[in-house]
């Protein structure tokens, strides 16, 4: 009788015969065993009682390398040795180096059917998003105040810091570099012409939708996010609440009735933070500043910029919302849809912005 947990040759020098356990735990000692038997062996695994896969994979590599033959195998062991078989396949440590053409052209293809993909999937999402207004609009009960007045506070009034600190030290910054190229040609007090219609007309509104983007729209899909992972948009759908009307249409809304409060707030801030500079260094006095912004700058300037604020509102809070309902996995996930989301939205903001300064020049509001 063989003892347990041990690998020993037969004395023919022909034969080895295994007993016991054929695991981790003696794969050195079978190893070199193993090593020191002849070309064309034969393995009886008649009296094998316990094999893993390491044990398995010695067995398969002595008689895939020596052309050794295996006897005496149960049912169990030879399923273990057939799937160690079947994964004994070599693998490419290091992929082919691909030429710099080949591999410019692969990535440019994969990033546009991406892009094509994600606003293909954008569309869709602002379709439901309308139609969850719509539901809303018919339906007022289904009208969540609570949700939206949290929202209102998430993106309008902790933002307010932030963006009113921004929009100071732009002002101030504008005011600065613009008084030292004028001062060239002896205009400095035009300085003041540069602050109020730069700052109302494309920096306060633009700024500030670049900030709620990177602060409001990354809330929005990293909350979305994680209760996608968290499966508790499935629960809703469970019980009959649609996360559109519950999620997205109380962000959305916010952000757009929100935007051109804070645009406003940041046209405001910026307009100082130039007129602190001037006063200060310049020597413009408050006054004039004021008066001599009042003629400077347009009524349909302000008016270009409060009517961009919502539009922006409304790009950011759908991105962020239709990239937090992609997350799908695991918490690496969510990183990545909210980073997705923050790209998005700027890029967006900026081709609009875009739109808007060709639109507004051809209809004559310069």
């Amino acid at each position: 009788m063989a003892a347990p947990d041990r690998s020993s040759p037969a004395s023919d020098g022909e034969t080895f015969r295994c007993s016991g356990a054929l695991t981790i735990g003696r794969a050195g000692s079978t190893a070199r065993e193993l090593d020191a038997m002849p070309e064309g062996m034969t393995i009886d695994l008649s009296d094998v009682e316990r094999m893993d896969t390491v044990g398995a994979w010695l067995i398969h590599r002595t008689q895939r390398d020596r052309g050794a033959k295996l006897v005496g195998a149960a049912p169990e062991v030879e399923a273990l040795l057939e799937q160690v078989a079947a994964a004994d396949h070599p693998v490419r440590v290091r992929p082919d180096i691909r030429p710099p053409l080949t591999r410019t052209l692969e990535d440019i293809g994969t990033w546009t059917l991406e892009t094509g993909r994600t606003l293909l999937g954008l569309l869709g999402f602002f379709g439901a998003t309308l139609i969850g207004f719509g539901n809303v609009i018919r339906q007022p009960r289904r009208f969540r105040v609570n949700a939206v007045v949290q929202a209102f506070d998430s993106v309008g009034v902790r933002a307010l810091g932030i963006i009113g600190l921004m929009s100071f030290l732009i002002g101030v910054v504008i005011g600065q570099q613009g008084a030292v190229q004028l001062a060239q040609f002896g205009a400095e007090v035009y300085t003041i012409n540069l602050i109020g219609r730069l700052t109302v007309r494309e920096l306060g509104p633009l700024m500030t939708a670049i900030m709620v983007a990177g602060r409001s729209g990354s809330a929005f899909a990293a909350q979305i996010g994680t209760m996608k992972i968290t499966e508790e948009i499935d629960a809703m759908r469970t019980i009959g609440v649609s996360p559109i009307e519950a999620l997205v249409v109380p962000r959305v809304l916010a952000a757009v009735l929100m935007m051109p409060l804070l645009a406003f707030f940041s046209m405001l801030l910026g307009i100082i933070g130039g007129g602190v500079f001037c006063w200060l260094i310049l020597k413009i006095p408050p006054a004039t500043f004021a008066m001599r912004i009042s003629e400077v700058v347009p009524l349909h300037d302000l008016y270009v910029g409060l009517i961009k604020a919502p539009v922006f509102g409304f790009i950011i809070a759908l991105g962020g919302c239709f990239q937090g309902m992609l997350v799908s996995g695991n918490s690496e996930e969510v990183g990545r849809r909210t980073t997705n989301a923050v790209v998005q939205s700027i890029f967006m903001v900026i081709v609009l912005d875009a739109v808007f300064a060709v639109f507004f020049s051809k209809i004559g509001w310069l």
